[in-house]
């Protein structure tokens, strides 16, 4: 309940003008729950890109007023996000525009950049002045780069691609197409599917497509270019090497929507079958489970049906709050949790209570939410977590970036238990992982140090803004 994500991207590309800001609008609101620092759109209209971008929620950021400005066009692409390289300030709201001599370009990305920094000194070095502290302003930079020396959009992407490294989905626009790529790798899910009038969508989970009434034809590959315009879409594939794919795990333990369904698994499956490894491995004598809205609900079904222990709502959230990662610092994420959550005491006085949840980092949310449940009247709080213990820094998009700030690098299992206030606390088995995924890859580095890539030395965590800080001494 307390760590970072990144971003989600969604793209739309239709045979004729439509309102594709609208469009764009419902299938950002399906993926809100990947990034709720800010958002935008930009639509295209025969070349001319208008565009809207601000800090906040999608329905905060655009209003029926913002929407409204926005023309009819043949393509749009949008973006929300959370930052995981970059501060959160407008400067580093996406999607990003360019302007340069082959025409315009717009890039939504998801994903962190694992030699972003190494990739900037390059660029700044050769004279590239950035305005942003996010990698998708390198990426820009590179794709722009690349383009003057190719002769398309689509042959300049490949190229960029071949200095890449870490995690990335894109969305990129031009005047004339429509491209998305994933990472060869594909650490982060990018699908694509297609409306009743020919419109097609790409997105960073198929329930952005449901949303928009597109049907899922499929999820891109690891390392594939798919070029859409108004004659269809050409797939590219000199990318798509044979590496073992390493979708990361977390997609499927808290980050996805439960009705998305990514790389052919259903996240909801997946939660539900990790409730009941849990319940296998570390039982509990209890008279009620719950799980930790949102999340953790799957999770908990899960283990009280292989428990049979009954299923009960503990935790009401207030729907109106963003999850407790989007607040910046300490004290701002524990106030809030006050204010997010609430028990439900008629069903918690007096009763042994099984607390299913994704994760714990730090420690201190979690402890927050034992309290509340002990206040409410619960006379004992088994704590279960549907992943493994956090171990290592992420640097693929998820906002785990040092050791020092993770519990379970400074205590055992029981000795976090006691620190949360818990009577027992249980971590899904790392060796489960496989199982639940189907055999399918996927990275599991913050849990096991097993990276599949070089991993950047230094400082990490908005690494950008130190530097920026330092130069101004």
């Amino acid at each position: 309940m307390s760590i970072h994500e990144d971003c989600g991207v969604f793209g739309i590309i239709s045979k004729s003008r439509a309102n594709l800001a609208a469009m764009t609008y419902y299938g950002l609101y399906a993926l809100q729950h990947r990034g709720q620092e800010s958002c935008g759109i930009v639509v295209n209209d025969d070349g001319l890109f208008s565009s809207h971008k601000d800090l906040g929620l999608v329905n905060e950021v655009f209003s029926h007023r913002e929407l409204s400005a926005l023309p009819d066009g043949t393509m749009a692409v949008g973006h929300v996000r959370y930052g995981t390289t970059g501060g959160s300030s407008r400067r580093n709201c996406q999607p990003i525009e360019v302007n340069h001599q082959k025409g315009k370009m717009a890039v939504a990305h998801n994903g962190n950049l694992s030699n972003a920094a190494i990739l900037r000194d390059q660029l700044e070095l050769s004279g590239a002045i950035f305005h942003t502290t996010s990698d998708t302003e390198i990426i820009a930079y590179i794709l722009t780069r690349e383009r003057l020396r190719t002769s398309s959009i689509e042959d300049a992407l490949s190229e960029a691609m071949k200095v890449l490294d870490g995690a990335y989905s894109l969305i990129l626009m031009s005047s004339q197409k429509l491209i998305c790529a994933r990472d060869p790798y594909g650490f982060r899910p990018l699908c694509f599917g297609k409306t009743a009038d020919g419109a097609y969508v790409a997105a960073s989970e198929s329930c952005a497509l449901k949303a928009v009434g597109a049907e899922f034809i499929r999820d891109v590959e690891p390392g594939e270019i798919l070029v859409f315009s108004q004659d269809g879409y050409v797939s590219r594939k000199e990318h798509c090497l044979e590496k073992p794919k390493k979708l990361c795990v977390f997609e499927y333990i808290y980050f996805a929507r439960p009705d998305s369904v990514i790389d052919g698994l259903s996240v909801h499956k997946f939660r539900l079958s990790a409730g009941a490894v849990l319940a296998r491995h570390f039982p509990a004598e209890a008279d009620l489970v719950i799980g930790a809205p949102d999340s953790g609900l799957d999770a908990a079904l899960g283990f009280s049906r292989e428990s049979g222990i009954p299923y009960g709502i503990g935790l009401i959230k207030n729907k109106y709050i963003g999850r407790t990662f989007i607040s910046p610092g300490q004290s701002a994420r524990i106030d809030s949790v006050r204010i997010k959550l609430s028990a439900v005491e008629e069903s918690l006085r007096g009763k042994r209570v099984v607390l299913v949840d994704d994760s714990i980092v730090r420690g201190n949310t979690m402890q927050r939410v034992v309290q509340l449940l002990r206040d409410a009247g619960a006379r004992e709080v088994h704590v279960r977590i549907s992943a493994p213990p956090f171990l290592h820094p992420c640097y693929y998009g998820t906002d785990i970036d040092s050791e020092e700030h993770l519990i379970a690098c400074k205590y055992s299992i029981p000795e976090i238990a006691k620190q949360i206030g818990a009577d027992s606390l249980g971590y899904l088995p790392l060796d489960s992982l496989e199982e639940l995924v189907g055999g399918a890859g996927f990275c599991s580095a913050c849990f096991s140090g097993q990276y599949p890539t070089s991993i950047p030395e230094g400082p990490y965590k908005n690494r950008f803004e130190q530097r920026l800080s330092q130069r101004k001494k």
